[in-house]
């Protein structure tokens, strides 16, 4: 490290809440401009680029960019800056699989329990008339998040559910796109609404027939989704 850089990390010396929210300010941005796409599979940049375009020192942007790395949204090159990681359709394919067996394991673990309070809970979102029916893409890709998590947390297996937000938190990248198209929000109410009721009567079977469709479909959506918003962002 050059003095110059040694300078600015006793400047920058983590104090508090202050640097922690500077890194969580630094990460939040750049992992948006990966999932909005103003930063592409392959791009490479630099921390001194990320660092004056954010207002902040090097030293919350190098912590923010190897929590990133962490998380295989970028990798660093030795002595030439980062890129945003390629997306990996084979990865999010293997993570889908994995992810479909952990949320029908948890199915099947709710239809032979004696409580079902955590999976009565979501009626009050996805069993709602049309008029109450939420719109927006974001706040339904929220939505949709707690759905899946709600069912595998109500099996009460906690590595379980340790492992399934790891795979959320891999695949969000690409499944938020699932709500960017109108009719996809209306798809996933009329087939939230069916599992729901199929987890209620306690039939494991139907409902994880119900969610392997509904899984498989959201798969094939985001990938085509993916694909088209990546073409667009690089031609435009």
């Amino acid at each position: 490290m050059s003095k110059a850089e040694e300078a600015e990390a006793v400047l920058d010396e983590p104090q508090g809440s202050i640097a922690g929210s500077r890194v969580d300010h630094v990460y939040n941005r750049v992992k948006e401009d990966i999932f909005d796409f103003r930063l592409l599979p392959g791009d490479r940049f630099t921390e001194s680029q990320v660092a004056d375009r954010l207002k902040v020192s090097r030293t919350p942007v190098r912590e923010a960019l190897y929590r990133l790395e962490r998380e295989g949204y970028v990798f660093v090159h030795f002595r030439n800056g980062w890129s945003v990681r390629p997306f990996d359709f084979v990865m999010f394919e293997n993570l889908y699989e994995l992810r479909l067996v952990l949320e029908t394991a948890a199915v099947r673990k709710i239809c032979d329990g004696p409580d079902l309070a955590r999976i009565e809970e979501l009626k009050d979102v996805w069993l709602v008339a049309d008029a109450d029916r939420v719109v927006d893409s974001l706040q339904a890709a929220e939505l949709d998040e707690a759905f899946h998590t709600t069912i595998v947390d109500a099996a009460e297996n906690p590595e379980l559910a340790r492992v399934h937000n790891d795979v959320i938190e891999r695949i969000r990248i690409i499944r938020r796109l699932d709500f960017t198209q109108g009719y996809r929000v209306e798809r996933t109410y009329e087939e939230h609404a069916k599992i729901l009721q199929a987890l209620l009567r306690r039939r494991a079977d139907t409902a994880c027939s119900l969610l392997k469709a509904h899984i498989e479909e959201s798969r094939a959506e985001v990938r085509k989704i993916t694909i088209h918003r990546l073409q667009a962002a690089r031609q435009s």
